[in-house]
């Protein structure tokens, strides 16, 4: 009971988080699919449970909290065929099919709510195992069902096929995952049918398709979580990556951008407010931060850089004979103007001209700009 109720808790959490994407992003076509399936799924997960479905039958009526859950159920597997729907076609080709394929739904909702009204009082609003198929009105409710299910799993297999032919990795990982479960969902329902029929005819049902049946969806279920987090979850996990290495850089560049920072304050590229710790935390934060140390630091030598060339330093040379020179450039800038105005190419990223190798590039010249005032401070203890 306890693992149900927090099930429910985690699904309505989902739920009002998808809200909030949603009031960001309203036009999102299959981030609204993806909204609604959630909260189709939520309530019919909650009246899964005792306690609300004897809520709702006390106030109306017997076998309608069934009633509803499997309608719930069924709009939620239409809305996962829409979210697929809407991901792989063209958005006023996507709306104008869903509206289609929303008869087939219709449909099926009313002949639930017809087989409802049929059944007698006493045996309503039974689950698929305790269901006395051998009433039509019953049989026909849980054959209407499956049906439906089997048909929209069916779509969204195909939408999700096509849609994973059209994708790169991770995303593509995570359709195929995807796709796997709903083909397993898809056979499983079937069988479902099967045995709905089975009992309907009064014929005993083999134990390999009760069992089956029962293990395939088991299986499917998980594989289908996996499946449509695999993406988000892969690419958060990059994002990570880079925020981990965004970090590590941005530390690892303090020296040299401290250097120039104290000697080019005006340099500091403060137009967009930060936000101290939070921005050290997020990762837009993280990268903001990241490339603008990375900028001041390029703007700071190429200030500094005609002081360099005034000492002899050329182009090409090595991160410690730079430092050795930086640290004389920068004393002397304030006060001694260099005679020539010329830039100098200072700690050049060589053929690859990538900012990864600029970063690269800078943070040796951080290191030993680093080392340069190590063994300065150790000189001057020594004496």
């Amino acid at each position: 009971m306890t693992a149900l109720v927090l099930t429910a808790t985690l699904l309505h959490l989902a739920v009002i988080w998808k809200f909030v994407q949603v009031a960001n992003a309203p036009h999102d076509l299959p981030l609204r699919a993806v909204t609604l399936c959630l909260v189709c799924t939520a309530a019919s997960f909650l009246l899964g449970l005792d306690a609300a479905a004897d809520i709702v039958d006390h106030l109306l009526g017997v076998g309608v909290s069934r009633l509803i859950q499997n309608a719930l159920l069924v709009a939620a597997v239409y809305w996962l065929m829409c979210v697929f729907l809407f991901s792989a076609e063209e958005r006023r080709r996507a709306k104008r099919r869903a509206r289609w394929e929303a008869l087939p739904l219709a449909v099926a909702v009313l002949v639930l709510v017809l087989t409802t009204i049929a059944t007698p009082a006493h045996i309503r609003g039974r689950d698929f195992a305790s269901a006395d198929m051998s009433q039509t009105p019953v049989a026909l409710f849980f054959i209407a069902a499956l049906v439906y299910l089997v048909y929209a799993l069916a779509s969204a297999l195909w939408w999700t096929v096509r849609y994973a032919r059209m994708s790169m990795r991770p995303l593509v990982t995570g359709l195929w995952l995807t796709a796997s479960a709903l083909a397993g969902m898809v056979v499983a329902n079937t069988g479902r049918i099967g045995i709905d029929v089975m009992r309907w005819c009064g014929e005993p049902v083999p134990a390999w398709l009760n069992h089956g049946t029962q293990d395939l969806l088991a299986l499917a279920v998980p594989v289908f979580i996996v499946g449509v987090t695999y993406s988000g979850a892969a690419m958060r996990m990059a994002s990570g990556r880079v925020w981990l290495q965004h970090r590590r850089e941005h530390r690892r560049l303090r020296p040299l951008w401290e250097a120039l920072h104290d000697a080019f304050p005006q340099d500091a590229l403060s137009r967009v407010p930060t936000s101290g710790w939070r921005d050290s935390l997020s990762l837009r934060g993280t990268h903001y931060r990241y490339y603008r140390r990375v900028i001041e630091c390029r703007d700071g030598l190429v200030r500094i850089s005609p002081h360099l060339a005034q000492l002899g330093v050329q182009e090409g040379a090595p991160p410690s004979e730079l430092a050795r020179h930086l640290k004389k450039a920068l004393d002397t800038q304030a006060n001694e103007p260099a005679t020539s105005r010329q830039a100098l190419a200072v700690a050049p990223p060589g053929d690859d001209d990538s900012l990864d190798a600029d970063v690269r590039q800078l943070m040796l010249l951080a290191d030993a700009l680093s080392m340069e005032s190590a063994r300065a401070e150790a000189g001057s203890t020594s004496r």
